[in-house]
């Protein structure tokens, strides 16, 4: 049976069409006109974001200016700038005008000075309103992600009058599995599950369906305390509230599968030294310059390996041996320290550590290091036994495997800790400084048991 094409499989044949069209030579601007009108906003951040940055101008400056709005809060922003910088601004202000207030939250500070004032200028005193909320939150927290579309209903209301004002909306917000009820004051008082609104009787009031006591998130938390909270209690949507508990939006499960997507892929280029929206086919001059910092400080870093190395040159010229084994110990603990951080940024990032665990779970971490450093460091020290037919050296090894893998699971736990308290982000960074770490204790370890018990 022929297999059924996968679905990145059907986006390469409709984005095929109108990538053959961009690379030839004379583009036949009717054909590529009518193929890209065929295609879906998020086609279209697709083609753009992987066509060579001299072709993104021809899909951009002719797609219309609501699917334009769309793509630049959907693109990465290294691109979206790029594309509003080459726009006139009688184009942007049309893109911006486009937009929702949710939409234009998210992009607005890509445009110009002067369109961002024209564009707030033309907004309705309500909309005013609710972008001010919108952009009053930092970037990162829930309050900037919110949606203000939600389904709320007074304290003195029954079911029948709830589901009638839900009736007369133009459309159900999507995502949406509760009805927030708010006192008076706008004040959150509690929720109704929707499963429990459809079945009770018309006359029965909402507020002795609700749940009194929701889980809730608060406008000004981080989307980590918001993704944690959603695992917690498998949540498909929550109110969003003030510090006054005043009922300000929902957050939905979309934002926070997006947050834990973007925050995942921000993690893996940052531990390569790279930004989450590094632009694949941008210019080589700016891509390569986005790198030196990084290689700036793996050189340094390096350096100070070398150094520390330099200290037992003596030692290495007397058993050259020890050169050629060393990087083991350094790998191997490498290997450790970044399975500790993992977890401890997991735990960082679920709520799960504080002061009265810390200590089991350094605890944890070191016997666990040691335990292995035994086992794996008895088995490559007899397997240098058996080759080098050398007690001594295969006593070195071992030690020197066991110390510095609980150097690293130690570092593992002090090095993200240390680096939230200071108020960095843990999984932007550590990997690099653990490395450092490892590298230069195992080095020193093992050259220095070498030299004290290995060299007369």
């Amino acid at each position: 049976m022929e297999k059924a094409p996968t679905s990145e499989a059907l986006l390469r044949a409709r984005l095929g069409p109108a990538r053959l069209l961009l690379e030839a030579d004379d583009i036949d601007v009717g054909a590529l006109n009518s193929t890209l009108a065929m295609l879906e906003g998020a086609e279209i951040t697709h083609l753009i974001e992987t066509t060579p940055a001299a072709q993104r101008m021809e899909i951009w400056t002719r797609i219309n200016d609501k699917l334009a709005a769309q793509v630049l809060n959907d693109i990465p922003e290294l691109i979206a700038a790029d594309l509003v910088k080459k726009t006139p601004d009688g184009r942007l202000d049309r893109i911006g005008s486009s937009m929702d207030i949710e939409q234009m939250s998210e992009a607005l500070d890509l445009f110009p000075n002067n369109i961002q004032e024209g564009l707030i200028t033309k907004l309705s005193a309500g909309e005013r309103k609710q972008f001010k909320v919108a952009i009053a939150y930092n970037e990162g927290s829930v309050g900037r992600v919110m949606h203000s579309d939600m389904l709320v209903s007074p304290e003195g209301t029954t079911v029948n009058d709830a589901l009638e004002n839900i009736r007369k909306r133009s459309s159900f917000p999507e995502q949406t599995d509760q009805l927030f009820v708010t006192d008076t004051q706008g004040a959150l008082i509690g929720v109704v599950h929707m499963n429990d609104l459809l079945v009770a009787t018309p006359d029965t009031p909402v507020t002795e369906l609700m749940d009194k006591d929701p889980p809730r998130l608060r406008a000004r938390e981080t989307l980590e305390d918001a993704s944690a909270l959603f695992e917690r209690d498998e949540l498909v949507c929550a109110p969003v509230i003030n510090r006054e508990g005043k009922l300000v939006g929902r957050m939905a499960v979309k934002e926070v599968v997006d947050a834990l997507r973007e925050a995942s892929e921000e993690n893996a280029f940052f531990r390569e030294g790279l930004r989450s929206d590094e632009d694949l086919f941008g210019r080589i001059w700016e891509s390569a310059r986005r790198r030196w910092l990084w290689l700036s400080l793996n050189l340094l870093t390096a350096f100070v390996a070398s150094r520390v190395i330099g200290i037992f040159e003596n030692t290495i010229q007397a058993m050259v041996v020890l050169a050629t084994l060393m990087p083991i110990v350094a790998s191997i603990a490498g290997n450790t320290g970044n399975q500790t951080v993992a977890l401890v940024i997991r735990g960082l990032a679920m709520g799960g550590i504080t002061p009265s665990n810390l200590v089991y779970l350094a605890g944890k971490e070191l016997s666990i290091a040691l335990i292995n450093g035994l086992l794996w460091g008895g088995v490559m020290g007899g397997a240098l036994v058996a080759i080098y037919h050398d007690i001594g050296l295969g006593v070195v090894m071992m030690s020197a495997i066991t110390l510095n893998l609980g150097v690293a699971a130690l570092a593992g736990v002090i090095v993200p800790l240390s680096m939230d308290a200071m108020g960095r982000d843990p999984a932007l960074g550590s990997s690099v400084v653990l490395t450092f770490i490892t590298d230069c204790m195992g080095f020193f370890i093992f050259l220095g048991l070498g030299a004290a018990l290995l060299i007369p």
